[in-house]
């Protein structure tokens, strides 16, 4: 019988958010809990969770899981040791049980916190403290994770998404547990090669279904399809300020460091040819709302991705809402925002009533200015609902549905994942029934808002997540760094990491 330890943490921050985040921030559980919670979720804990249940000479150690609510500011140092504590802990008293034979991390690789810009990093390298050098370490990753040097010398393998935006959770998870278990049977010997790209790339030549971002995930595809181990490219989280922020060619290889050397310098190279293709064609607030104000057959989809949630961002930006006000929109619009007083503000007038409140500027001060409006209290509800893309439970605080005559606001009390339509659902409204819809994603999938609307327009709206990466101001990230900086020439280089035999 051999033992695996499982655990996880996941959270994507984005530096540029005033706001910082802290432990209260995350949904934690311990042992046994966590294969509970998992069953039926379309997620990487638990695709790898039933392929190791699928065999009989294995048994899990179930430790620790701490996942964020949603994305956000950059976690306090206080909240960061609460939860590094509380991994390590657990870890460590799994390994005072029973002896370790292997372990499955579920990670994202977008971390930051006070005081450490490589959370990921620095628990891998305690893990391995604890366990020792020899116990292979396999991890799964977000392929907008920053993969650092310290999380390649402290695992074996990394496994990363191979679709943007995400459908492959769960296959995931199951890719990593499959590969653990090869490690574990002595089938493979790992190990991985890194090609660093200095590049942040956005927009549409980045869905892996259509874009050119999709011809580096199809090598990849196929290296593992023969039989190889782990193959993938991360594209980083531009909006997490970091040292070693870029993107990454990635193979992991069965002892065969030349052969997963040359894939990764191809992969890396196919990226550069086409990486100033990445970027966002954006319109402006003024040209965007105009646009809006021109009332077409179907529903004008202004997409905000400077506040997307989902990458990191406040959530209160009224930036789109006050340029539609301003060019005095007179169609139905439909839009998300995170405002905890006006929510208060609802809650205590009751559904039916009229209030006078300030919507949006209550978090990010500085980019946005709180708008005066009139608005009806429609609904009222605890904020909790459950995510088509997933199945998990959300939790958005408390929530309120105002709205006046033009636009009909759904607020709720803290951050809350907006890639999809799941709060707009929960809340009794159907954005395909809008004239106009705030969408806080830079991608979703293509049938949930793009492919019915009339119309898709991407706004250079002001925001922590702005697709317009110059404008947030990195100062940690290594130079020099496309497009913040001219790089003229680029010539892939292969870097290795083995772990001892």
């Amino acid at each position: 019988m051999q033992n695996i330890l499982i655990a996880e943490i996941k959270q994507e921050i984005s530096t540029f958010n005033p706001m910082p985040s802290t432990e209260h921030d995350f949904v934690t559980h311990f042992g046994d809990e966590i294969m509970r919670v998992h069953r039926g979720l379309n997620s990487e804990m638990a695709g790898a969770l039933d392929v190791f249940n699928q065999r009989n000479d294995i048994a899990l150690k179930p430790t620790y899981s701490a996942r964020a609510i949603t994305s956000a500011g950059v976690l306090t140092a206080t909240g960061w040791q609460h939860l590094a504590n509380h991994f390590l802990e657990a870890i460590q008293a799994a390994a005072n049980a029973a002896p370790i034979h292997g372990v499955y991390f579920s990670m994202h690789g977008a971390m930051s916190a006070e005081g450490e810009l490589d959370p990921e990093g620095y628990l891998l390298a305690q893990t391995r403290a604890i366990l020792g050098q020899r116990v292979p370490i396999v991890v799964s990753l977000d392929l907008h994770g920053i993969l650092t040097d310290r999380m390649l010398e402290h695992s074996d393998a990394v496994v990363p998404y191979h679709t943007y935006p995400h459908t492959d959770f769960y296959p995931t998870g199951a890719r990593a547990a499959r590969l653990l278990l090869r490690i574990l049977d002595g089938e493979v010997k790992p190990v991985t090669v890194r090609v660093a790209i200095p590049a942040l790339v956005r927009g549409d030549e980045l869905i892996t279904a259509s874009g050119l971002f999709g011809r580096q995930i199809r090598m990849a595809e196929a290296f593992e399809a023969s039989g190889g181990p782990s193959a993938g490219m991360f594209i980083g989280n531009p909006f997490t300020d970091v040292p070693e922020l870029r993107c990454d060619s990635v193979v992991v290889s069965n002892d065969d460091p030349a052969a997963a050397a040359q894939l990764a310098e191809r992969m890396a190279a196919d990226f550069w040819a086409c990486h100033e293709k990445m970027q966002v064609p954006l319109t402006s607030l003024t040209d965007a709302a105009n646009l809006a104000c021109e009332l077409v057959p179907g529903t004008t989809i202004l997409v905000d991705a400077a506040d997307a949630t989902s990458s990191g961002a406040s959530g209160d930006s009224n930036a789109i809402l006050g340029a539609l006000m301003a060019a005095n929109y007179g169609g139905r619009a439909l839009l998300p925002i995170v405002d905890a007083p006006a929510v208060q503000a609802a809650f205590a007038a009751g559904i039916g009533a009229t209030i006078q409140v300030t919507i949006g500027g209550a978090l990010d001060k500085k980019r946005y200015t709180p708008i005066q409006m009139t608005l009806k209290v429609r609904l009222l509800s605890d904020g909790d609902f459950v995510s088509e893309s997933d199945g998990a439970v959300w939790h958005g605080g408390l929530t309120a549905v105002l709205q006046n005559e033009h636009y009909t606001i759904v607020a709720t009390s803290r951050a809350v994942s907006l890639y999809n339509r799941s709060l707009f659902y929960a809340h009794g409204c159907d954005p395909a029934k809008y004239d106009c819809v705030i969408v806080k994603s830079p991608q979703c999938e293509r049938h949930m808002f793009r492919d019915w609307s009339a119309r898709y327009i991407d706004v250079d709206a002001p925001g922590s997540t702005s697709a317009n990466v110059r404008s947030l101001g990195h100062t940690i990230a290594q130079r020099p760094l496309w497009p913040l900086d001219a790089v003229e020439h680029f010539t892939p280089k292969a870097r290795i990491f083995r772990r001892p035999v």
